[in-house]
């Protein structure tokens, strides 16, 4: 049984989290605390040391990330919930931690109390936490690392060494520097907006490549490209106009 305390302003979205945890996950967690805003889930967090933390993103005087920046080495694992916001969901996904999108769906907090305890019990809690506070302190930076599943875990890869990712139905292949090849199963859109903010582009429904590494572009109806590392990949003809503008605002 994993302690679990849920920190959100609107009582209406705690209560109805409340319920369903009650309802549906009582055998793996226990609701030992609520909060409504920032200040009292750090003192509750300290005072009750909870193993999960059920954290609303956006609120009044401070998001559910500005918490998590306060403190230092988190030891409990977080599942956010949030109403649709790109960012906020991009910055979660990039570290490999769950949310809820609003209104919650019973299933989907089954999952993720499930996926919970996976990683609590492998123990990879805080350092995935880490992952996101330091990416959202340096959106930009290309030393940042993206979350790759292997069969374990999860494997953590710079976004620097990512030449570019190759579509095959839902898996997705990642091409990087050193001529490894890793094979995700996720499509490849998911990607795409993930590392939407790293300089990376769309130049196919097969392609999405890193700017730091095309060498050349070669003319055609679409074309082609080179990369540094000797690929060569395909642009599509819908995609050209669009990629040589990203191209030439380098």
């Amino acid at each position: 049984m994993y302690k679990a305390i849920i920190v959100d302003d609107e009582n209406r979205s705690v209560e109805t989290l409340k319920i369903i945890l009650q309802q549906f996950c009582s055998n793996e967690v226990e609701i030992v605390g609520t909060a409504n805003s920032i200040q009292e889930a750090y003192t509750l967090i300290h005072a009750v040391s909870p193993d999960i933390v059920f954290l609303d993103v956006e609120m009044p005087h401070g998001s559910g990330f500005d918490l998590l920046e306060r403190i230092p080495k988190p030891n409990f694992e977080v599942i956010f919930t949030t109403g649709f916001d790109r960012y906020a969901v991009t910055a979660i996904k990039f570290s490999a931690l769950d949310y809820l999108l609003k209104p919650i769906n019973i299933e989907e907090v089954k999952e993720a109390v499930s996926k919970a305890k996976k990683r609590i019990e492998g123990k990879h809690t805080q350092n995935n936490l880490e992952h996101l506070i330091n990416n959202l302190r340096h959106p930009r930076d290309k030393t940042n690392k993206i979350p790759i599943s292997v069969v374990n875990g999860f494997q953590f890869v710079p976004v620097n060494t990512i030449v570019y990712c190759e579509a095959d139905d839902d898996y997705t292949y990642i091409h990087l520097t050193d001529s490894q090849k890793l094979t995700v199963s996720k499509n490849i859109k998911e990607f795409e907006d993930i590392l939407a903010n790293y300089d990376f582009f769309r130049i196919h429904h097969s392609f999405l490549v890193n700017r730091d590494y095309i060498k050349k572009y070669v003319k055609g109806e679409g074309g082609t490209i080179l990369t540094e590392q000797g690929n060569e990949l395909p642009v599509s003809r819908r995609r050209k106009q669009e990629f040589l503008e990203w191209l030439n605002n380098f």
